[in-house]
């Protein structure tokens, strides 16, 4: 630990039982007494540092008394603290811890060690180490504002409570991973590789979490820790986090009820270690305190609903104020649909032992639900639209806690019908979409107590909506016998409806069907016919396939016969350029002619041919276009 050494003197002080002297040769000239133990010192090295001591030994020696006596009563810290006083001003070797300082400048304070009694005194001296060091570092900050504690009193008047509260608060605000004094752990370099004996080992430390000052708070008397949190939530720190300080807090100092499913309790700390054993009287003063909270977070929700339900269960079992208990009901009811049934299943722990489970507290819990949410007057008129805002999501949600709250507990033959009931009916009809959670409630209750009179198992019945339970549940309870006659008879009744709308529903659909089947027989356009259709357009297609084929046979013969013609001309004209006889010019433009003739006739041939193959062609492509809109139009009305 950091500290500052002051003094140069050996120790000189030595105590026999409940006297401390100094040893220094000189007779003692004063006595000083600190509750119950006596400093028998010199006036000297005590005036020479105090204002205090100075008016206070120059009023003892206007009575004459060669050795004065000077009662000091309710010192900053004790006699421990009034003896390093004394070595400092004997200027005895003595070291400034974080331990020590707190009291040390109460002293100082107190006993006016200003810089008018000698340079460098307590307060310059203590001041400079809060500053230098305290302040400096979460972990003194904390180990100061503990110490607080002994001299709150001085601590709150000389503002060191305040200095050290502002201290953590603004190193809580701050990145933990810029300091690491709070966690004790190696320095690190600035390339991120931790220094130990200046060899860089290459390691890492890990980022910190957002909660790691928990457990140095925690060490905090709950009078500072609210301080602390409350100056931390002013200055802007998430309220998520506050929060987790609160539940941390709380599970450390209180016990946690461990709820078997056996139904018997038993109280144990949260875990070994973690946890401190505070007596009855201190729990219940603690619990009280914690519960009285009113910063935000104790407000949106943010504390789980259970770590209020247990807190509940804890009061009650310390036999905390009944504000307390009312106080923490209203916080479970604020937030009631982020229960679970787990949370709800409370044990009785009243005297009488008349159920099981703790119904009344339920009850209440409900109600402040209940009242909360008159505020919202949509949310009837949402749930019954279908449109499920916030509110009515949260009534729709407890309406279903509720109901399996009320299963749990109807096994307890010990529960009163009024009780049952009044539970059951305390949720609105709008906020359940389905009857079917209420309806096996009542019928567990109505088998655990089959004593029940007819008239009270109606009255029960009564808060069903038949037309409210699915089939399954409708089918149950038309053969259950636990039920009274009249429920039976409705149930069958709102069956009969359902059934009948369905084949009325139905009805129109059949009918639309059947005109239609008559409407196809009339036309006389059957699943055969269709049939028939098809396969002829398909032969029809392929007869024309066959018939382009041919053609087009035809045709690649037509052109290489003119091809031959066009070389046969084309040698003839090459023999009359080369200067033949008349005779055989006259044979052969007679061949010519013929073969002109054959060729125009070729050609002429070739064109009706070409005209025939095209308009086959599109006179085909015609009638197949026909037939096939001839067949989708039949399969359009089929």
């Amino acid at each position: 630990m950091a500290c500052m050494k002051l003094g140069s003197k050996s120790d000189s002080f030595k105590r026999q039982g409940q006297d401390w002297f100094c040893t220094t040769g000189l007779p003692s000239d004063i006595i000083i007494e600190v509750g119950e133990v006596s400093f028998h010192l010199h006036k000297f090295p005590l005036l020479s540092r105090s204002g205090v001591m100075e008016r206070r030994i120059a009023e003892a020696s206007k009575e004459g008394d060669d050795k004065c006596l000077i009662q000091i009563s309710d010192f900053p810290g004790g006699d421990k603290t009034f003896e390093l006083v004394a070595k400092f001003c004997y200027g005895v070797k003595l070291e400034l811890t974080a331990s020590n300082v707190v009291c040390l400048r109460c002293a100082a304070k107190h006993l006016e060690m200003t810089e008018e009694y000698g340079e460098g005194n307590l307060i310059s001296q203590t001041g400079k180490f809060f500053n230098q060091v305290v302040f400096k570092s979460w972990k003194y900050s904390i180990k100061a504002l503990q110490c607080c504690d002994e001299v709150l009193k001085y601590a709150d008047e000389f503002n060191i409570t305040k200095k050290c509260i502002e201290s953590l608060a603004m190193r809580a605000l701050a990145d933990p991973n810029s300091f690491v004094e709070h966690g004790g752990g190696p320095m690190q370099s600035p390339g991120g590789s931790v220094l130990w004996n200046g060899i860089s080992t290459g390691a890492r430390r890990e980022d910190t979490s957002s909660d790691w000052w928990y457990e140095d708070a925690s060490m905090l008397s709950f009078a500072l820790f609210k301080r602390l949190i409350t100056l931390m939530d002013s200055r802007g720190i998430r309220e998520d986090i506050v929060a987790g300080s609160i539940t941390y807090y709380t599970r450390k100092y209180l016990p946690v009820l461990k709820r078997r499913h056996s139904g018997s309790s038993s109280i144990t700390p949260l875990s070994s270690g973690s946890s401190v054993l505070l007596s009855e009287e201190e729990q219940k003063h603690l619990l009280e305190e914690i519960q009285e909270l009113d910063l935000p977070c104790m407000q949106k929700g943010l504390l789980p609903t259970k770590f209020f339900v247990d807190m509940l269960i804890i009061a009650k079992i310390l036999k905390a104020s009944p504000s307390c208990i009312e106080n923490l009901e209203k916080r479970i009811g604020m937030q009631l649909d982020k229960a679970t049934l787990e949370d709800l299943v409370m044990p009785s722990f009243s005297h009488t032992m008349e159920t099981l489970y703790d119904v009344d507290s339920v009850q209440r819990i409900l109600d402040q639900f209940l009242c909360m949410d008159q505020t919202m007057p949509s949310s009837c008129s949402s749930v019954e639209d279908g449109n499920l805002n916030g509110s009515s999501q949260s009534m729709t949600a407890v309406a279903k806690l509720i109901d399996g709250y009320l299963a749990e507990v109807a096994p307890d033959v010990n529960l009163k019908f009024a009780k049952f009931q009044a539970l059951a009916a305390s949720v609105p009809e709008y906020a359940r979409l389905l009857d079917d959670g209420l309806y096996r409630a009542i019928d567990i209750y109505l088998k655990h107590h089959p004593w029940l009179a007819e008239t009270e198992r109606e009255d029960l019945c009564r808060l069903l909506d038949c037309q409210k339970l699915s089939t399954e549940a409708c089918t149950h309870a038309a053969q259950n016998e636990r039920l009274p006659l009249r429920i039976i008879v409705q149930v069958l009744f709102i069956e009969q409806l359902q059934l009948k709308a369905s084949v009325a529903e139905c009805l129109p659909v059949l009918g639309s069907l059947d005109g239609r089947s008559r409407k196809l027989g009339s036309d006389g356009f059957s699943g055969e016919s269709t049939k028939g259709a098809w396969e002829t357009a398909v032969r029809e297609n392929q007869d024309l396939k066959v018939g382009m084929d041919k053609m087009r046979m035809r045709v690649c013969e037509l052109e290489k016969e003119c091809s031959k013609m066009r070389q046969e001309i084309e040698k003839l004209d090459k023999t009359t350029k080369g200067g033949g006889a008349l005779g055989s010019g006259s044979k052969t433009w007679e061949n010519v002619s013929k073969k002109l003739g054959f060729g125009m006739k070729l050609k002429s041939h070739q064109m009706d041919s070409a005209q025939k193959v095209s308009s086959l062609k599109s006179n085909n492509e015609n009638v197949k276009i026909e037939k096939l809109k001839d067949v989708k139009e039949r399969q359009g009305k089929y």
